[in-house]
C-alpha cells in the first residue's frame, strides 16, 4: 500500500481538493507509476463539469508520463525504472471493433474508469479518471495502459504524447490523411489544435489557416505552422474561403467541440472537402444540416477518436519526429504548474488562453 497526494473531484461541479489517497500494490498485470508530469486537457474540465460522465469521487487526469516503480505478477512489457507514457484508451484486442482493425474504438477501453482503484482515509473507493488518474503523485494502471518512452524524449514533455499530440497528429495523418500541398483550416488552438497545426506542417500542407476567438493566439499559431490567422466571428467561413482561393480548404479540423464551430468548419471547406471533428462536445448541442447541402457540397464530416491511433505504434513514430526536430513538444506547453494550480488551468481553458498547462511533480 502507498499513500500519495492527489487532486480529488468529490462530485460533479465541486472544487478540486488536494488530499491523500491510498494506492494498493499492483495486482497481476498491473504497474504502479510515479508521475513526472501530467497535462491538463479540456476533457478533464468536461468531466469535472459534467459535460462528460464520470463516477465520483474521482482523480482526473489522463495525459501523463512517469517512471514505473513496481509491477505485478505476470508483467512483461515494462520493469521498475522504465520511463512510460500513460495510455488512457488501451485496446483489448479481442472485441468486435478491435478485430475490425479499429482499436481506437475499442468497446472495452474505458473499463478501468468504472472500477475503483484507490481509497480515501475513511475507506471510500476512488475512481480513476479515464482509467488513468494522472492528477496524483502516483497511479496504478494495467500493463497495456503504459507505453515505454523512446530514447531522446524528455520525460515531462513526453506526457503530451499521451493525448494532445497523438490526437492532433493522428487527426491529420490517420483520420484525414492529409497529403502534401493540400490546404487546411484549424478551429481552436488549445493543446490539441496546436498539435494539429504541427501535424499539418509535417504533412506539407498549405496554406494552413488557424482560427481562434483570442487574437493573442496568432503568434503561437504561426510558430506551430499556421500561414494565416483569423479571429473567429460570424464571417469566419467566408474569410477562410477567401484565404484559400475562394473555393474553401481541402480539410477543416474542429478542435473545440461546439455546434457553431463544427458548422463553420464545414462551411469553410470546398465542395468535396473533409471536416474532421476532434473536439468533444455536449450531447445537448445539436448540429443541423439540410438535405440539399449534403448532396450539393458532397463534403465529408467525420469524427476522430484519440487520433484514430494505435499508441504502441504511434508514440515511437512521434518520438522520431521529436528527435528529428520536426515535432516541438516544448512549444505546446505555455504553463508549468503544480497540483494545486489545476483550477487556474481550467480557468485559462474557459477563457481561451494559452496552450497546454503541464503539471510537473
Amino acid at each position: 500500500m502507498t499513500t500519495v497526494r492527489a487532486a480529488l473531484l468529490s462530485s460533479v461541479g465541486a472544487a478540486l481538493e488536494l488530499t491523500e489517497i491510498t494506492l494498493p500494490d499492483p495486482g497481476p498485470g498491473q504497474v504502479r507509476v510515479k508521475l513526472a508530469a501530467a497535462g491538463v486537457c479540456h476533457s478533464d474540465l468536461s468531466l469535472a463539469t459534467g459535460v462528460l460522465r464520470a463516477a465520483t469521487p474521482v482523480v482526473l487526469g489522463h495525459e501523463g508520463a512517469g517512471t514505473v516503480v513496481a509491477v505485478g505478477e505476470g508483467v512483461t512489457k515494462v520493469a521498475p525504472g522504465d520511463p512510460v507514457v500513460l495510455n488512457w484508451a488501451p485496446a483489448c484486442g479481442h472485441c468486435h471493433l478491435c478485430e475490425l482493425g479499429e482499436p481506437w474504438l475499442c468497446e472495452n477501453s474505458y473499463a478501468a474508469s468504472v472500477e475503483t482503484y484507490a481509497a480515501l482515509a475513511d475507506g471510500t473507493g476512488v475512481y480513476p479518471g479515464l482509467g488513468v488518474a494522472a492528477f496524483a503523485e502516483e497511479t496504478v494502471v494495467s500493463e497495456n495502459a503504459v507505453i515505454p518512452v523512446p530514447h531522446g524524449v524528455p520525460l515531462d514533455a513526453a506526457a503530451l504524447l499521451g493525448c494532445a499530440v497523438l490526437t492532433g497528429y493522428g487527426a491529420v495523418h490517420n483520420a484525414a490523411r492529409v497529403r502534401e500541398g493540400e490546404s487546411a483550416v484549424v478551429f481552436g488552438l488549445g493543446g490539441v489544435g496546436l498539435a494539429v497545426l504541427q501535424g499539418l506542417r509535417i504533412a506539407g500542407a498549405g496554406p494552413i489557416v488557424a482560427v481562434d476567438v483570442t487574437p493573442e493566439k496568432e503568434e503561437l499559431a504561426r510558430r506551430h505552422g499556421a500561414t494565416e490567422f483569423v479571429v473567429a466571428d460570424e464571417n469566419t467561413a467566408k474569410t477562410v474561403r477567401k484565404l484559400s482561393g475562394g473555393h474553401g480548404t481541402d480539410h477543416a479540423f474542429e478542435c473545440v467541440g461546439r455546434s457553431a464551430t463544427i458548422r463553420a468548419a464545414w462551411n469553410s471547406t470546398r465542395r468535396g472537402g473533409r471536416t474532421t471533428v476532434v473536439g468533444i462536445g455536449s450531447k445537448d448541442d445539436q448540429v443541423a444540416f439540410n438535405a440539399l447541402e449534403i448532396f450539393h457540397f458532397a463534403r465529408t464530416l467525420t469524427a476522430c477518436v484519440y487520433g484514430d491511433g494505435v499508441p504502441d505504434r504511434d508514440v515511437p513514430l512521434l518520438a522520431e519526429h521529436v528527435r528529428a526536430g520536426r515535432l516541438d513538444l516544448e512549444s505546446l506547453i505555455t504553463d508549468r504548474i503544480t497540483l494545486d494550480e489545476i483550477p487556474a488551468a481550467f480557468d485559462r481553458m474557459r477563457e481561451g488562453k494559452g496552450g497546454r498547462s503541464l503539471i510537473v511533480f
